[in-house]
C-alpha cells in the first residue's frame, strides 16, 4: 500500500507518533512518503529527550522512507532545509495525495 502522511504541526508528541507510525507502515512493507507544511516543517526544533522525533525521522529515512517539507513554509520562517527536512514544492504534495492509496494528517 501507498500512504501519504502530511503533517502540519509541530508539537513534539503529535509528529513523534505520526513518524512512529510512518515506520511501522515501512516495516509492514507498505511505501511511505511525509509531507510537512506549516508548523510541521519545525519539528526538528521540537525534538526533546521525552518525544525524540529526530531519532524517528533518521530511522524512517534510513529504512526507505522520504521526506518532503515546503519550502515556502520554510522560506517564512527563515530556515533552510536539511536531510531531514528537505526543501519540497507543492507539486510534491500533490504527487504524494494524488499516488497515494491512503493519505493522513496530522
Amino acid at each position: 500500500m501507498k500512504i501519504g502522511i502530511i503533517i502540519s504541526t509541530n508539537d513534539a508528541e503529535t509528529c513523534w507518533n505520526a513518524i512512529r507510525f510512518a515506520n511501522f507502515s515501512l516495516n509492514n512493507k507498505d511505501d511511505v512518503n511525509i509531507f510537512l507544511v506549516g508548523k510541521g516543517v519545525e519539528y526538528e526544533i521540537k525534538s526533546n529527550g521525552q518525544f525524540n522525533v529526530i531519532e524517528q525521522a533518521e530511522k524512517f529515512l534510513t529504512s526507505g522512507g522520504r521526506i518532503f517539507a515546503c519550502g515556502t513554509c520554510l522560506k517564512q520562517r527563515n530556515r533552510a532545509g536539511s536531510n531531514l527536512c528537505p526543501v519540497s514544492t507543492m507539486k510534491d504534495m500533490y504527487r504524494i495525495v494524488s499516488e497515494s492509496d491512503r493519505v493522513l494528517t496530522f
